[in-house]
């Protein structure tokens, strides 16, 4: 689907207009609506539009899950950064752009989405593939419901809106509860299952299947089966181990995946529609307006690129991984050195603290820093085969042997001896040094229902300098943007804590 982005880039201007003081629901006007649906192919530009939505998914995953975790350790090194902030706790953050990114992406990704739904309600009969039209409306509504996670994991309780709103509705639209929103993912989920195709073309590649689908039906479960810890966060306290096991074999007994020999390969350039890959976001370079991506660089300093003979990309300063996680890796692990990189020297000064140089090939560097070419992959077969290991431990159907026999695949291929009689918590510890980088680490924490004991744990542990504030279970979600608030005051209580 890399050619995507090039067909939205002439709708994004027709389609969407800024409308930050409304609640960013950002509606499309009925003239401009009518004058555009008008064939067939304008629907399927439409569902290009809600795509290009999660353009930036991948740096807000780095930005809020990555960053906030105990995998990073981002105080300032001089000047004030906006991920500072996010990883160190501060009470102060309704204004980080970060934080605001995540809000208003999403909604307008889902203001889209509910477009393209409205139009094919009535005026479906111009898409004249029968199989299209449902596929449309199946991508949109997985599409709708990816968003709407996305923003529960983040924020907790928010706006549920299902069908394009204007601006001054969208003034009297309060915060669902979080199990309201869920009920929206899961019908939208379960169609998406039903109507989506197995595979897909290699013209259509990066569009989202029914294995997309349940892969991240897989996650919502196990996201609502988390703790409470009594805050209205994206935990429920359900037990629906076994619904999120059912969908993560279904996956597995495909036949359409399999782990990569090797770990690097997973990730690299001339690799990217390996059999690891469910679901990710493709980006392309090279292509006016630019549609690449900007995630490979963004934990990487960039003086780094400079003293490879590259521009600067817009990493500014280091984002040091913690020592603590280095500490994890042993010396036999190659995932460590793909990963991670420790010192380098820049006109002669040398900088010994570590980065994630994850996504970056530095002969793939473009002329362009918005631009890189490598997809991100959202949901890989070893993340299949690792949920389901934890669904196992938390009671769903399995054995102690079927856990074991998952994890040593996955040691195995890092190059690590087998274990046996894996527990929760080595589990956890095993999916991040697999995962690091990936933007899973801080909502594994709140999944597990230990991030209130490791997280203060490791403040004390980690900050050296002195510089984190205090970690109390309110932060596990994060404020509501303190321009939503002011748009419409007194419609949205801000989160407990901040």
């Amino acid at each position: 689907m890399k050619r995507t982005y090039v067909v939205v880039a002439a709708l994004l201007t027709a389609l969407v207009t800024s409308c930050t003081d409304d609640l960013t629901q950002t509606p499309i006007s009925a003239a401009t609506t009518e004058t555009f649906y008008t064939q067939q192919t304008d629907f399927i530009q439409g569902i290009n539009a809600v795509y290009a939505s999660l353009k930036t998914y991948p740096d807000r995953l780095l930005n809020l899950s990555e960053t906030r975790s105990d995998n990073l350790y981002a105080v300032s090194d001089g000047g004030v950064r906006d991920w500072e902030g996010i990883n160190s706790f501060h009470k102060t953050i309704a204004s980080n752009p970060y934080i605001s990114e995540a809000w208003n992406t999403n909604f307008n990704g889902i203001y889209r989405a509910n477009v393209v739904l409205d139009q094919l309600s009535q005026k479906g009969s111009l898409v004249t593939d029968a199989t299209l039209r449902t596929r449309l409306e199946a991508e949109a509504k997985f599409l709708r419901a990816f968003m709407y996670f996305d923003l529960v994991r983040i924020f907790g309780k928010v706006p549920l809106v299902d069908r394009p709103v204007t601006a001054e509705e969208a003034k009297s639209i309060s915060r669902s509860s979080v199990s309201d929103v869920y009920n929206l993912i899961l019908s939208d989920l379960q169609f998406a299952i039903t109507n989506l195709p197995e595979t897909s073309a290699t013209a259509d590649r990066g569009r989202a299947t029914k294995y997309a689908a349940k892969s991240t039906l897989a996650l919502v479960y196990m996201t609502r089966s988390a703790p409470t810890y009594d805050i209205e966060g994206p935990g429920l306290g359900l037990n629906e181990w076994n619904l999120a096991l059912a969908q993560l074999n279904d996956i597995i007994n495909s036949g359409k995946y399999s782990l990569v020999s090797s770990y690097a390969n997973i990730f690299s350039y001339t690799n990217e529609y390996n059999s690891e890959v469910v679901f990710d976001i493709q980006y392309t370079s090279g292509i006016v307006p630019v549609v690449g991506g900007t995630f490979p660089w963004l934990l990487v300093p960039d003086t780094w690129f400079q003293s490879n003979g590259k521009p600067t990309q817009g990493g500014l300063t280091i984002r040091p991984v913690a020592s603590d996680l280095i500490a994890r890796y042993t010396a036999k692990d190659v995932r460590k050195s793909f990963n991670i990189l420790t010192g380098y020297t820049y006109n002669g000064v040398t900088e010994n603290r570590s980065f994630f140089k994850k996504y970056v090939d530095v002969t793939k560097t473009p002329v362009n820093r918005l631009d890189w070419p490598i997809n991100f992959i959202v949901s890989r077969y070893t993340d299949i085969l690792m949920l389901k290991a934890e669904c196992i431990l938390k009671g769903a159907t399995g054995s102690q042997a079927d856990v074991d026999a998952i994890v040593n695949q996955v040691r195995t291929r890092a190059g690590l001896e087998t274990i046996s009689n894996v527990t929760l918590p080595q589990l956890y510890e095993e999916r991040r040094l697999e995962f690091a980088a990936e933007g899973s680490r801080w909502h594994d924490l709140v999944r597990s229902g230990q991030i209130t004991t490791i997280i203060p744990a490791w403040i004390t542990q980690e900050d050296v300098q002195k510089q984190m504030q205090a970690f109390v279970k309110e932060y596990i979600i994060y404020p509501i943007p303190q321009a939503e608030l002011d748009a419409q005051p007194g419609l949205y209580t801000q989160n407990t804590g901040y």
